[in-house]
């Protein structure tokens, strides 16, 4: 059974600091790319960044570059999104998910197969 489970998220002030993490399990963690992503006020969802199994990274939100940064461990199935300096913009519940790597990681969400239930932040002023 696949499962994706994110925690570390909560209230801050702006200005702060957290680390999200998403343990995974029930597939073959290093052989996917792994993404955050974030659904905040509005209907759609954002694609924040994504890494591949070799630690290839890239940073799909513009207003996150600087401030986030994902990596992996690959023995310990696990993904981390270390977020500096939050700002309330960044108010959104945050979600890991997966997708079989093929070559690169894409920013589509329809191409990620495996979702966690997503962890809230939230980011005052």
């Amino acid at each position: 059974q696949v499962q994706l489970v994110e925690s570390g998220g909560g209230p801050i002030q702006a200005g702060g600091s957290l680390t999200l993490s998403c343990a995974a399990s029930g597939y073959s963690y290093s052989r996917y790319c792994m993404g955050w992503f974030r659904r905040g006020s509005g209907p759609e969802r954002e694609a924040v960044a994504g890494i591949s199994p070799g630690s290839g990274t890239a940073y799909w939100a513009d207003s996150v570059k600087g401030r986030f940064t994902i990596s992996r461990d690959n023995a310990k199935n696990t993904l981390y999104l270390q977020m500096n300096n939050l700002k309330p913009e960044d108010n959104a519940m945050y979600y890991c998910a997966a997708a079989p790597f093929s070559g690169y990681c894409s920013r589509r969400d329809y191409g990620y197969n495996y979702w966690g239930q997503g962890t809230q932040v939230t980011v005052s002023s």
